[in-house]
């Protein structure tokens, strides 16, 4: 459990029992108390759906599909890997995964922050956004599938592992941080990879110190925060497609 985290004023054990039957457990908890245990997720879809501020979970097993979408500004913490689409269209709150996590994590987001520890499945960060005060952002400790950012409008991602093929195909918004650069070759049309500047490095402490402070004590290190050798993915412009409007 994370630093400063509350303790648990109750306990769910799911089992292999239905998702409808398990969410109804969780929900039933969450009425009760502000910070939740779950034991024994084996799969359950859509566990922290729409969780509120003040609220949390701490979930022991792999969760399903759908995991925290639409999340308001709750807490929710995996002690262990997460299937596909976590933090599906979340407006607000916190994501944390002590592994791995699958495909689509971030789809559509809109606010809060999703850290997981190792790497993650394809098309993660697809069609993320920002308005006004809400910048979401992502940080993956390992390496990525195919299609990272694909179709970015918006937000932060953070990757400390390798991309896969076609990083930020679509991209029109946004920022994607790398700790290793990929080829020219690979840059796809409309955009740009160039070295991080003063800006960039104080987000990147802020966005590490903190994955640092999630994982550090299980890795047994702490990845660097300073952004020595990061770079950064943009789009040459923020107006990708005006040519196509008159």
């Amino acid at each position: 459990m994370a630093a400063g985290a509350a303790e648990p004023a109750e306990t769910v054990t799911l089992g292999t029992g239905h998702f409808t039957e398990a969410n109804e457990l969780v929900r039933a908890a969450l009425e009760r108390a502000d910070a939740v245990e779950v034991r024994e997720a084996f799969a359950q879809r859509y566990l922290g759906c729409a969780l509120p501020r003040g609220k949390r979970l701490a979930i022991h097993g792999v969760p399903g599909n759908d995991m925290a979408c639409y999340l308001d500004g709750g807490d929710i913490e995996v002690f262990g890997n997460a299937q596909d689409q976590i933090g599906n269209t979340m407006n607000d709150g916190r994501i944390v995964v002590h592994g791995r996590c699958g495909d689509a994590a971030g789809y559509g987001m809109r606010g809060g922050r999703i850290f997981v520890r190792d790497g993650c499945g394809w098309r993660v960060g697809i069609h993320m956004k920002q308005f006004e005060g809400k910048r979401p952002a992502i940080v993956i400790g390992g390496d990525a599938g195919s299609f990272l950012g694909e179709y970015l409008a918006g937000g932060i991602i953070v990757l400390l592992g390798r991309p896969g093929p076609y990083l930020a195909t679509g991209m029109h918004g946004g920022i994607i941080y790398l700790r290793f650069p990929i080829a020219p070759e690979d840059v796809q049309p409309g955009l740009v990879q160039e070295p991080v500047d003063e800006a960039d490095r104080a987000l990147l402490a802020d966005l590490l110190g903190e994955y640092n402070r999630c994982f550090a004590r299980e890795l047994g290190r702490e990845a660097d925060a300073t952004g020595r050798g990061f770079v950064r993915i943009r789009p040459l412009t923020s107006r990708p497609y005006a040519a196509l409007y008159s």
